[in-house]
């Protein structure tokens, strides 16, 4: 059986993460980042964004340390390349409308091609130029173990940077 992911989002919140969609063993399990070999959870401690060892099962834990998940699309799938054009036609406005509510200082993408959906254009990693609703955008990289472009020492160092906006702007 596979679960649809809760939105962990409430008003006045540091830092909303978005991820793709849910993977099959997060939709499994229900929770959030839990395929193996995802770095999400590792990366976030290692940082410095969450003072505590999270793993995917805290992940409700989130909003305890000022940052809140959610996806582009809800409907998990194996792999990102299966989702069609109708899921994020249905997706990002339900996204658009959730960061409008809850006005968080910066949404941080789990993935390039995360954020270059919503944008519609290609994007660096890294901090945009472009707010979204209000807020400032990262592009991080993809923490899932599919994503070997990158190696975790470099991906760390994304992490790093977000965190360190955080420290001055949170």
């Amino acid at each position: 059986m596979h679960r649809r992911l809760p939105d962990y989002l409430q008003p006045g919140l540091k830092v909303v993460f978005v991820g793709f969609n849910p993977g099959e063993r997060s939709a499994r399990i229900g929770h959030y980042y839990a395929g193996r070999g995802n770095q999400f959870w590792n990366l976030l401690y290692e940082s410095g964004l969450v003072r505590q060892r999270l793993r995917p099962e805290d992940d409700h834990r989130i909003l305890e340390f000022g940052l809140g998940l959610t996806d582009v699309v809800k409907r998990w799938s194996r792999s990102s390349s299966s989702l069609r054009a109708i899921d994020y036609k249905k997706g990002i406005p339900r996204l658009l409308a959730k960061l409008r509510q809850v006005q968080p200082r910066a949404v941080a993408f789990n993935g390039k091609l995360a954020y270059e959906k919503v944008a519609a254009a290609p994007v660096q990693l890294g901090l945009q130029r472009e707010k979204l609703e209000g807020a400032l955008v990262f592009v991080l990289p993809s923490t899932s173990g599919r994503n070997g472009r990158l190696t975790r020492a470099a991906k760390l160092r994304y992490f790093r940077r977000l965190a360190q906006w955080v420290r001055k702007n949170g």
